[in-house]
């Protein structure tokens, strides 16, 4: 029965370090794409969800066109994009050290740390691709939301915990 119960741990702790992987990818995948590019499908993303707000709230359109409010909200919803993106990683981080056996501050202070260090690494890349370039403020955004999703993970924990010790 041990034997059966390592074997799992150890099918746990590969899978969850594979979807960090693949979300590492991901990153890179999007750090890629060129400016006009990556531009591009943000451009979308704002119409997108300035079209889904506008059906909840009216918009003013008399004096913004979709075009201008495109243009006003596409730098925050990249910046939010950058936030959400690390946010997801810090969790999945989180998880793989977890599931790694490292607690604690520990397994906070490894996840904030691989992920800043991602975020940097991250921006220096950008300075390769065409159009685009290295930005502190991104990895600032980016080690935020890796902050944030780490909390969130440990926030969770601590409220399974106190479940778990009441049942």
């Amino acid at each position: 029965m041990q034997q059966i119960n390592n074997h799992k741990n150890k099918i746990a702790i590969i899978l969850s370090w594979m979807v960090v992987l693949l979300w590492l990818i991901l990153i890179f995948y999007f750090s890629s794409q060129p400016a006009v590019k990556s531009d591009g499908l943000s451009r979308k993303v704002t119409e997108v969800i300035i079209e889904k707000v506008g059906r909840l709230v009216q918009l003013d359109s008399e004096t913004s066109t979709t075009t201008d409010l495109v243009s006003k909200f596409n730098h925050i919803v990249r910046k939010f994009a950058h936030f959400g993106v690390y946010f997801v990683l810090g969790i999945l981080v989180m998880n793989g050290f977890r599931t790694s056996g490292i607690r604690g501050s520990r397994a906070f202070i490894f996840s904030l740390i691989l992920c800043v260090l991602y975020a940097a690494s991250d921006e220096v890349h950008q300075i390769f691709v065409s159009g685009r370039g290295a930005q502190v403020t991104d990895v600032l955004i980016d080690s935020f939301g890796s902050f944030v999703g780490i909390g969130i993970y440990k926030l969770i924990e601590k409220i399974k915990e106190r479940i778990k010790f009441r049942s």
